[in-house]
């Protein structure tokens, strides 16, 4: 049996802050072990709503892609590209654009419930209307068989399905149909207590610049209202800071939250720097790796570059087999 092949990929819009890695990257590392994966990092995605300031768009491609390497993914064993970088997905976005109906895209969800909020934001664009069949595209070009999703993305991922099976029933294609590899994604919340998000800008970076700028973010964390006073109890199981530390601390942290702010034997400034300093012992070596490989540009560059003829020498074969199969060589 041959080797199963997942794809995935971030939207290239800013910084990646540390919910990307518990609801993605997390999972490549895993995944890269046992699967083929090829990773992208998704700058036309990321056009659809920043498409004023495409410099910007540029300059975050390197740095989400050294962010990637420097958290655990391996150019040896994944392919990581640039999506812009492979134009075939265009023509295979195109093929799928014209053979799926309107009304598909209009019951995406994440278009239905945002529709106002997008026109406001002037994000009300053709781009981000059809960014579902770019996505399809993206996992299809490849071959892919597996998708990394957290449970609320299924239903994204059942149109792309939906896509490949109007293909194959229309040309007697055999388009594998792609399948949700179920990720246990927490819910990351930001400094502010929403959920974390790039959009919000209450994220906790992936790679922060340094130790003092984690900690400062680490001590602009909500609490748990009841503990206005040092002296007050509070119930940690309430607190996002509680929460983040059952992502980042040992049981015996957790345990030592826990007993100290029910007993008020300790603050929330205690908490928080114990917080900081789990978080910090991660941090360091994926910071001390990202600044190798931006410092030595040349290096990072022919990673890109060598992921990039990877990823387009198998979307090449993908293209042949679908003109085969459409009968169309114009």
């Amino acid at each position: 049996m041959s080797e199963q092949i997942v794809v995935s990929g971030k939207r290239v819009s800013g910084r990646l802050h540390i919910g990307h890695w518990w609801g993605a990257i997390r999972s490549w590392v895993q995944l890269q072990n046992e699967k083929q994966c090829y990773l992208g990092a998704m700058d036309w995605h990321g056009m659809t709503s920043e498409y004023k300031k495409p410099s910007e768009v540029s300059h975050f491609v390197r740095e989400n892609i050294a962010e990637y390497i420097a958290c655990g993914v391996d150019p040896e064993k994944s392919v990581i590209f640039v999506q812009s970088q492979v134009p075939e997905t265009l023509e295979l976005y195109m093929i799928f654009a014209n053979l799926i109906p309107m009304g598909w895209l209009d019951r995406v969800p994440t278009w239905k419930d945002a529709e106002e909020e997008l026109k406001q934001k002037e994000m009300h664009n053709l781009g981000r209307f059809a960014y579902p069949v770019l996505q399809a595209a993206d996992i299809c070009i490849y071959g892919g068989q597996l998708v990394p999703v957290g449970q609320d993305q299924v239903s994204h991922l059942e149109l792309s399905r939906e896509i490949v099976r109007r293909f194959n029933f229309l040309y007697k294609g055999k388009m594998p149909e792609p399948k949700p590899y179920l990720t246990d994604t927490p819910l990351i919340l930001g400094i502010d207590g929403r959920k974390m998000s790039t959009s919000y800008g209450n994220g906790i970076y992936l790679v922060e610049e340094s130790e003092k700028t984690l900690r400062k973010k680490v001590n602009m964390m909500l609490t748990d209202p009841q503990r206005a006073r040092r002296e007050n109890p509070g119930e940690p199981t309430v607190c996002p800071v509680y929460k983040t530390h059952k992502l980042y601390s040992s049981e015996e942290d957790i345990t030592w939250v826990e007993t100290g702010c029910r007993s008020a034997g300790i603050g929330c400034g205690d908490c928080k720097g114990r917080l900081a300093d789990n978080i910090e012992k991660i941090m360091n070596p994926a910071r001390a790796k990202k600044t190798e490989l931006l410092s030595a540009g040349s290096n990072l560059d022919a990673i890109i570059q060598e992921g990039c003829e990877k990823a387009r020498a198998q979307a090449q074969k993908t293209l042949r087999i679908v003109r085969s199969a459409m009968k169309w060589n114009s």
